[in-house]
């Protein structure tokens, strides 16, 4: 005898009833294609797209078929949330579901630019400052003009005859090419403010434009400017922009603007509300082209910034009522003050008003902790010897030197006043005949480099281009601090040697350099050879800009 037995199987919703047989059919339906679009997916996930063809499974992963697109969004964002930012931006371009989502405020905190002052970069910005503008937390520009305005470039009439004739035509060519890069800067820069103007979560902003290339003799030729912007319309524009961000802001604690081109005026600070200034932990404003004695930020204006922990100001713009309003009981201690001192400002502005040792001393009592770092643009010896005060606590100082050299005088002070503070020491000097290079030491007995390396016990970079070093004190130097010294950049065409050491036939001087030097140090070491891959010397204010950053951010 044959026993049929009956498993009873889920009914499906409405199936008791004539009117639920639609609905039936309909939840049956979509059930299927739940589960095809499963088998789809795992097919993608275990690296078998099927029987189907190799592009017909990778369209498929995009597609209905394979899945993708019915993920939830929160799931798909969690994913590419482990993708870096270069990742994210390529895998936007796979679907419209996937653009939405990686384009989530959670997946872009934080936003860092470097943009090249190009046409071909106007798009590519306004695309992703459309999508970010409004919401990211952090945003960091950079505006790198490109090096071609310096001549050499391609099609920069060096082909052209010698004389007159030909000078004419370099210079209108080169005209042209000084117009389009700053037309093309002003673009970019109202992109980037236009984006981010009602943006009321932005909490750190920081700008830098490479304007170092875009002058001719350290100040910028107001004859381009004017044929760019003849009524000042964009300028003004720009400015209003700026404000209207500051204004704007409920959130902002880290503001930082270097080396633009009149963005900052000395009006833009008072757009900020006082609720803003007074939680403001960073403020960094570095402008060298103020004309007169105007300065972007005054004394009474600090004063609402109570909270500070870091500074970064043209040496000229800090004074002495400065320093007192710091020590004031009411604001924080000051941990980090950079300062750049830049021969155009001191030419126009006076050093009288500079801070005096005793106001050193009572910023120091104020904040035992507080560091301060240098950069010094063609300074006269006179001048550093007036601003190095005695109580300055000087962890970092660079110098940077077309016409006016350092003195060993300078060096040899620097290592007695600050030897329990100095970890960073840059001595670069941009000379263009490189067969007699300037030397420090009056005493061939004593080196102000080699007592710099012996007082400074705390010194861990040294980079030095443009000044003679000779090889015995390089090899004492490295002796002297041994692996505490990280960072040892010494050019190829700055180290002599003695004769004696070049008449000894049995021994390679430069290989004997090489590794004396490297057993002191404690790891191979080797002098630069081509000075164009020292971004502190190619670029030094954005080597500064950059230092500085990151030296405000380590408190």
């Amino acid at each position: 005898m044959l026993l049929f037995l009956s498993v009873p199987q889920p009914r499906p919703p409405g199936a008791r009833t004539r009117a639920g047989a639609a609905r039936v059919a309909r939840w049956r339906r979509l059930r299927l294609q739940q589960l095809r679009r499963l088998r789809g997916l795992l097919r993608v996930l275990r690296g078998r797209p099927g029987a189907g063809s190799r592009r017909r499974g990778r369209m498929a992963l995009c597609g209905q078929a394979a899945g993708a697109a019915s993920l939830p969004s929160e799931l798909i964002v969690h994913i590419f949330s482990f993708l870096p930012a270069p990742d994210r931006l390529r895998a936007s371009a796979s679907c419209s579901h996937w653009r939405e989502c990686l384009f989530y405020p959670a997946l872009w905190p934080q936003l860092r630019i470097c943009l090249r002052v190009s046409p071909a970069e106007q798009p590519r910005l306004e695309f992703l400052m459309r999508k970010c503008g409004w919401f990211v937390r952090e945003l960091r520009v950079e505006f790198a003009a490109e090096n071609y305005l310096s001549g050499g470039g391609p099609g920069d009439g060096g082909g052209a005859d010698s004389g007159t004739g030909g000078e004419e035509v370099e210079a209108l060519q080169l005209s042209a090419r000084w117009l389009e890069v700053l037309r093309t800067y002003l673009e970019l820069v109202l992109c980037v403010l236009v984006s981010i103007r009602n943006n009321r979560n932005l909490q750190k902003f920081s700008l830098f434009g490479d304007i170092s290339v875009l002058q001719q003799q350290g100040s910028l030729s107001n004859t381009y400017l004017s044929k760019v912007d003849p009524d000042g319309k964009k300028i003004k524009q720009i400015q209003q922009l700026f404000e209207e961000i500051l204004s704007n802001s409920r959130q902002l604690k880290w503001l930082s603007c270097g080396f633009m081109l009149e963005i900052v005026t000395p009006t833009s600070l008072s757009s900020l509300s006082n609720a803003v200034a007074n939680t403001m932990e960073h403020l960094s404003l570095l402008d060298n082209n103020i004309p007169g004695n105007s300065t972007l930020i005054t004394a009474v204006e600090l004063e609402r910034f109570v909270n500070l922990h870091s500074l970064a100001l043209d040496f000229c713009d800090f004074t002495a009522e400065m320093a007192r309003v710091l020590t004031d009981s009411n604001h924080v201690p000051l941990q980090r003050l950079s300062l750049l001192v830049h021969n155009v400002s001191v030419m126009h502005k006076s050093l009288d008003n500079m801070p005096n040792d005793e106001h050193w001393k009572a910023l120091s009592r104020k904040s035992t902790s507080l560091r301060v770092y240098i950069m010094a643009f063609d300074i006269k010896s006179e001048d550093m010897l007036k601003i190095l005060k005695p109580s300055i606590p000087l962890e970092r100082i660079h110098f940077d030197s077309y016409i006016t050299c350092v003195s060993g005088a300078i060096v040899d002070l620097i290592s007695r006043q600050y030897d329990k503070f100095l970890t960073h020491f840059i001595l670069m000097n941009d000379v263009i005949d490189t067969s007699g290079f300037p030397d420090l030491s009056d005493n061939r007995n004593e080196d102000p480099l080699v007592l710099l390396a012996w007082r400074c016990t705390k010194l861990s970079l040294l980079a030095i281009h443009g000044y003679t070093v000779w090889a015995h004190n390089l090899i004492a130097i490295a002796r002297l601090r041994g692996s505490d010294l990280k960072v040892l950049e010494v050019t190829e065409e700055s180290i002599d040697f003695d004769q004696g050491e070049l008449a000894d036939q049995d021994v390679d001087p430069v290989h004997n350099l090489i590794e004396q030097v490297s057993l002191g140090l404690g790891q191979p070491w080797h002098a630069v050879m081509d000075i164009e891959s020292l971004s502190v010397f190619t670029e030094p204010n954005r080597h500064f800009y950059r230092e500085m950053q990151s030296f405000s951010e380590d408190i």
